[in-house]
């Protein structure tokens, strides 16, 4: 299967999405309601089951850490360079300098799967599990005039961090997953991968980008361009097998996550300005991350 063939299906899903909500006009309660439904019980599930899949070592999961805090602290370092250089509004930067590092989660564990298998899937979901804090942190960071006093509390509470540790300590304890629980997982995350990419879709506009254009391309050229670069330096820096190198390149390539959205508009940033970046990032990545997926190899 190409690298297209196995993109398309996460694309035709987000434009199912954007078809629903924008032309056959299902409610935003519906979409609301379906991305809380994703957010607290079904991708929980997906990420607890994927790590659980493969056994994994101390020392494995230690060096998928280093590897998923060493792209991210890159983003989030290379998104603050861009107050000196581009000397933008502080609201619209503190809004959409997550759109530099954030990731779309739902596509990152879908095209895991296609790519390498449950060894795939279960280093993704780990990797991502590693990051949720990290991206967490600097997002609510950079808004912090308005709403910084949540933000531990925000994180302590955040479903996939705690069903990534909990599926970590029954990996590492090699705690039995009883079957009925297993099987039930498993279709619940078959369930979060559909549906949160509708979500994702509902989500996409295009409408406000008349400002911050310079801001905007420093953030999607960021996104899809460099940080790719640098998980297939921090990848063969740190010795990492071909599936993990796969899997840490899949991860920096992948656009914003829709809840940067979310974010911004609940912290009093300019939400209709992550809202378009996100937008456009999403769209490009149908080009870029069979880009970075076939040119990967050739670096390995």
């Amino acid at each position: 299967m190409s690298v297209f063939q196995l993109v398309l299906p996460d694309f035709l899903l987000i434009g199912l999405g954007w078809l629903l909500f924008h032309k056959l006009r299902f409610s935003s309660d519906f979409f609301q309601g379906a991305e809380q439904l994703v957010y607290f019980v079904l991708f929980p599930a997906l990420l607890f089951h994927s790590i659980t899949q493969t056994p994994l070592s101390l020392s494995d999961a230690y060096v998928l850490l280093q590897a998923s805090a060493g792209v991210m602290l890159f983003g989030v370092a290379m998104t603050w360079l861009a107050v000196p250089l581009l000397r933008p509004d502080p609201l619209a930067h503190a809004s959409i300098a997550q759109c530099g590092y954030r990731f779309n989660t739902y596509m990152g564990l879908s095209l895991a799967g296609g790519l390498a298998g449950s060894a795939g899937q279960t280093a993704m979901a780990v990797l991502v599990g590693f990051a949720v804090p990290i991206s967490n942190v600097a997002a609510v960071h950079a808004l912090a005039r308005q709403n910084g006093g949540k933000a531990l509390r925000e994180i302590a509470r955040n479903p996939f961090i705690i069903a990534t540790v909990l599926a970590l300590l029954c990996n590492f304890l090699q705690i039995p997953i009883p079957a009925a629980v297993d099987a039930t997982l498993k279709r619940l995350g078959a369930c979060a991968l559909a549906i949160g990419l509708m979500c994702v879709g509902a989500t996409l506009s295009l409408q406000g980008a008349q400002q911050a254009g310079k801001l905007m391309a420093w953030m999607i050229a960021l996104r899809l361009l460099v940080m790719p670069l640098a998980g297939l330096f921090i990848g063969w820096a740190l010795g990492l097998s071909v599936v993990e190198k796969q899997m840490l390149l899949l991860f920096s390539a992948l656009p914003t996550a829709s809840s940067a959205y979310v974010l911004a508009a609940r912290m009093g940033g300019n939400g209709r300005l992550v809202a378009v970046t996100m937008s456009i990032g999403t769209l490009l990545s149908a080009l870029t991350i069979p880009f970075w997926l076939m040119s990967g190899p050739t670096f390995w």
